[in-house]
């Protein structure tokens, strides 16, 4: 009986993490679908991004940041240098190192899909009640902060 009270009440714990695991999961990709300028695919448009905030990064250091391997950071840098949304240049500091950056085309498109899906939270955001906004505004911003501080310790 001990086993069961104990299962149900840790199930029970586990609802509200896995609730919002899911609500963070379909925010995340509702948004993402709504940022369709360039046509990129999700690990072309998180590079993107990352540069367009972030400004250039070794191939290495970017495909790191990313998640991914070297050897498939290459070619999707490839792809979206043929795309005129990256170049490669010199690093000013080590002659023998190499910088991706975003051109200038591809920090518009980076602009563009910005502001597509900071559209698609807006009108999302504004389908709630006023406390659930105000609970958004507070929340959002304080789970990014936490991602911060963690990444700054490791």
């Amino acid at each position: 009986m001990h086993n069961k009270l104990m299962d149900k009440r840790v199930m029970d714990n586990d609802a509200p993490v896995e609730s919002l695991m899911i609500a963070v999961e379909q925010v995340v990709r509702y948004v993402r679908q709504n940022a369709i300028t360039g046509g990129l695919s999700t690990a072309a448009s998180s590079a993107l991004a990352r540069l367009g905030r972030e400004g250039a990064h070794r191939l290495t250091e970017l495909a790191r940041a990313e998640g991914v391997s070297q050897p498939n950071m290459t070619q999707l840098v490839t792809r979206m240098e043929r795309a005129g949304l990256v170049r490669r240049v010199a690093d000013r500091h080590d002659g023998r190192a190499v910088l991706v950056e975003a051109t200038d085309a591809g920090l518009e498109v980076f602009r563009q899909r910005r502001a597509e899906r900071a559209q698609a939270l807006d009108l999302l955001v504004e389908e709630l009640t006023e406390p659930e906004q105000q609970s958004v505004r507070i929340a959002l911003p304080a789970l990014a902060r936490a991602i911060q501080d963690r990444q700054a310790r490791s």
